[in-house]
């Protein structure tokens, strides 16, 4: 399990590496944008749409990480009182009543999503270009995939926890 759990971690560290570069990216075409539309008067279409579907990308493939680091918000006020066990008590049942609810219809509904933006042929309608919307949908869907996935593999080190009275790695 620790091999399982370990290639989790990696992949979404690695992604969330990753994801940081997305960033520049989208401010670099945001740039372009600028300069071209109020330097050279030529404003293009593709420099408008081209960041709003990085940003997509960045949020989607970024919740793994996110989770992976711990960095999502929590209530502090009360979850830091309770001993380590505790907490992983408060995690998993959390995992159990609201996480697996709400990233599982996430996952399942993107993943839908995702196959009828492929049986239609879905465009984007950010702007008259109309770029197909596969690629934004397949990758929304890798990504609560990877949260969901993340969020798996949380929960078995709160359950070991919990059980066992250690953490697990």
């Amino acid at each position: 399990m620790r091999k399982v759990l370990k290639v989790i971690d990696t992949v979404n560290a690695n992604l969330g590496q990753f994801v940081k570069w997305m960033v520049v990216a989208a401010i670099l075409v945001i740039c372009l944008q600028v300069v071209m539309r109020y330097g050279f008067g030529r404003a293009q279409m593709w420099t408008y749409e081209l960041p709003i579907q990085i940003a997509a990308c960045m949020y989607a493939l970024s919740w793994g990480y996110v989770l992976l680091i711990k960095g999502h918000a929590r209530v502090d006020i009360i979850y830091t009182r309770f001993s380590e066990r505790g907490r992983a008590i408060i995690d998993s049942v959390c995992f159990l009543g609201l996480f697996v609810p709400v990233v599982g219809f996430l996952t399942l509904m993107s993943y839908r999503w995702m196959i009828r933006a492929f049986d239609i042929g879905e465009r984007t309608v950010f702007t008259y270009l109309y770029w197909p919307a596969q690629p934004l949908r397949t990758i929304i869907f890798i990504g609560i995939l990877l949260f969901f996935i993340q969020g798996l593999a949380q929960f078995y080190r709160d359950v070991y926890l919990v059980v066992k009275g250690v953490k697990y790695d």
